[in-house]
């Protein structure tokens, strides 16, 4: 009888203990992101890809708690103060404005930060302080290849435009690095300030009118977010631009030459399946870009009348027909 009596205890145990795990909530995942619920679409498809290679089933493993800033970015802090009272596991923020925003709002719940800046906002990238740690965008040597690439293009593009927003810290170092070497790659730089679209067209003005022969244009969340409007206004300008990110060639840009921000989206997947099995963000170094792929659009090439050589094509690891 006592046997009898253990066993079915020890099996009642059984049960409520797998009851109780197939109650547990899936945990939280809070992301605000730059642009529209349309235009993210495939940043936010990225992340489930991650996730879901991973083991994770979205309404089982884990919810998502989407926010848009619908490109008003001063929207920011109140969406990640939205996410922070929700009780989230995990927060991913993109650039430097996100990643900020994020920081500010909590000081406690971990954060993944995707793209350029983050490394700004770790202390130290092997070993991240604070509550933040992520994958970054940026490499020393990213900038000079880009330009080396665009004068590959346009052999005769001696006076470049550098588009950048003078409020994001590391565009404007960025911009004095590019200053620094430009006699070596052969170009003359003109800074071109935007801090917001209102600023766009004149900018484009300023750039026709100071003949500058091709535009470098240096992302961050506010120029992401209008990255259309940018490619057909630099096209109408007839000025080809060079960016980082696919996206911008996509969108009209003659090349881009950088990070797949949808991979960098993916890597950051891994960092929030690590933090929800229980990985502080010190012990996750901030990820720099090992491949970078270069993106050409021949639809703007043939816009603009250029002719891309051959060789630079065949080195291409996608180009837009």
């Amino acid at each position: 009888m006592i046997r009898h009596v253990i066993r079915y205890l020890a099996l009642a145990g059984l049960m409520l203990c797998a009851e109780a795990i197939a109650q547990v909530a899936p945990a939280r995942i809070g992301w605000a992101l730059s642009g529209s619920e349309e235009a993210s679409r495939a940043n936010v498809e990225a992340l489930r890809d991650g996730l879901r290679a991973l083991g994770h089933v979205e309404g089982r493993t884990y919810v998502l708690d989407l926010r848009y800033a619908e490109g008003q970015l001063e929207r920011y802090p109140k969406l990640f103060e939205e996410i922070v009272r929700a009780g989230p596991s995990v927060i991913l923020a993109g650039a430097y404005q996100g990643t900020r925003a994020a920081s500010e709002a909590t000081r406690t719940i971990p954060i993944v930060g995707i793209s350029c800046g983050v490394e700004l906002l770790v202390g130290s990238l092997a070993r991240p302080t604070g509550n933040v740690t992520g994958v970054t965008c940026q490499s020393p040597e990213l900038g000079p290849k880009q330009v080396q690439l665009l004068r590959e293009a346009l052999p005769r593009a001696g006076h470049l435009a550098v588009v950048y927003n003078p409020q994001v810290p590391y565009a404007v170092s960025e911009v004095a690095e590019l200053r620094r070497i430009a006699g070596t790659l052969g170009v003359r730089i003109l800074g071109v300030e935007v801090s917001e679209p209102a600023q766009f067209d004149a900018a484009a003005t300023a750039m026709r009118s100071a003949g500058v022969d091709a535009v470098f244009l240096i992302p961050d969340n506010m120029v992401y977010g209008n990255r259309k409007r940018l490619g057909e206004l630099l096209l109408a300008n007839r000025l080809p631009m060079m960016s980082g990110y696919s996206d911008f060639a996509m969108a009209g840009g003659l090349m881009s030459y950088g990070s797949n921000l949808q991979a960098l989206i993916r890597r950051a997947a891994w960092y929030a399946d690590r933090v929800l099995k229980g990985a502080r963000p010190a012990d996750l170094p901030v990820e720099q870009p090992t491949k970078f792929e270069l993106v050409i659009n021949l639809r703007t090439a043939k816009a603009l009348d250029l002719r891309i050589s051959p060789a630079l094509l065949q080195r291409a690891d996608d180009v837009i027909q």
